[in-house]
C-alpha cells in the first residue's frame, strides 16, 4: 500500500503565512520561507503554498516569494493562487514548483484543466476545491471561498478529472479552521466516485483526526496549516502516531 502523505500548507496573503476559521479571521502564523524549511526538517511530504488573495485582487502569484521558499525545500511543493495560462504554470514552474493548484479558473475555463494536463503531464495539476454545504447540497466556493457558483462539487470534480486533474484538493469551508476534524462523510464519498489522488483539508485539530479521516475515507494525503503552523502538532509525532494505528507512512 502507498504510504499516506502528510502535507503543511502555507496560505499567504501579502507576504506572510495566515491562517483563519471558515475563510475569515485570519491571523499572523509566520514567514512562509522559514516555515517551509522547518516543515521539510520535520518530515513533511510534501508542502503546499497557496497565495490566496491573487485571486481576489487580480494579481499573480509572488514569484520571488516562491523562489525562496522552493530554496529551502527537498520535498514536492505544490503552488497556487492567481494562476490563469499556461504562462503563469510556466513561471511558477521554473520558479521551482512541481506542482500547481488551480481553483477559480478552472472553474471559470475548465479547458485550462486539459491544456495544462497536456502542456506538463497530468501529475502537474492539482484541482482546488472549495466546498461549503448549502441547502443539502455540496456547492464550490470561487475566490478564496468568496464567491458561491452553481456547481455541485461531486458533478465539478468527477469533470475536472476527465478534463485530466491529477489529483484533487478538497478543502470543507464548514470545518476549516475549527478544528473539529476533517469532512469524512463527503471525502469518502468523492474517493469512491473517482480514481485521482485526494489530499483532505479543512479541520484538522488533533492527531485522531488525521487517523480517523484515513481509516474512514482512505484518502490519499491530508493537509493542515494552523495545527502545524502553532506547534500544536509535530510531523515527527503525527507520523510516529498514524503507524501505531497501522497507518503506513513515511518516516
Amino acid at each position: 500500500m502507498l504510504s499516506k502523505r502528510i502535507i503543511p500548507c502555507l496560505d499567504v496573503k501579502d507576504g506572510r503565512t495566515v491562517k483563519g476559521v471558515n475563510f475569515v479571521d485570519l491571523r499572523d502564523a509566520g514567514d512562509p520561507v522559514e516555515l517551509a524549511a522547518q516543515y521539510a526538517q520535520q518530515g513533511a511530504d510534501e508542502l503546499v503554498f497557496l497565495d490566496i488573495t491573487a485571486t481576489h485582487e487580480r494579481r499573480k502569484t509572488m514569484i520571488e516569494m516562491v523562489k525562496s521558499v522552493a530554496r529551502q525545500l527537498n520535498i514536492p511543493f505544490t503552488i497556487g493562487g492567481g494562476i490563469t495560462e499556461l504562462a503563469d504554470a510556466d513561471a511558477l514552474l521554473n520558479a521551482g514548483a512541481d506542482k500547481i493548484s488551480i481553483n477559480s479558473a478552472a472553474v471559470r475555463n475548465p479547458k485550462l484543466i486539459e491544456d495544462l494536463a497536456k502542456a506538463f503531464g497530468v501529475q502537474f495539476v492539482v484541482l482546488a476545491v472549495d466546498t461549503k454545504h448549502v441547502d443539502g447540497r455540496n456547492m464550490v466556493h470561487l475566490n478564496g471561498g468568496r464567491l458561491i457558483t452553481e456547481l455541485e462539487t461531486e458533478n465539478w470534480i468527477k469533470q475536472a478529472e476527465d478534463l485530466g486533474a491529477g489529483e484533487i484538493l478538497l478543502t470543507s469551508m464548514d470545518h476549516d479552521g475549527t478544528k473539529a476534524g476533517f469532512d469524512c462523510n463527503l471525502l469518502s464519498k468523492v474517493n469512491q466516485m473517482i480514481n485521482i489522488p485526494i489530499i483532505a483539508s479543512g479541520g484538522a485539530g488533533s492527531m485522531d483526526h488525521f487517523t480517523e479521516v484515513f481509516q474512514k475515507s482512505n484518502v490519499d494525503a491530508a493537509l493542515a496549516a494552523s495545527v502545524f503552523h502553532y506547534g500544536e502538532i509535530l510531523i515527527p509525532d503525527l507520523k510516529q502516531e498514524l503507524k501505531r494505528n497501522h497507518i503506513p507512512v513515511r518516516i
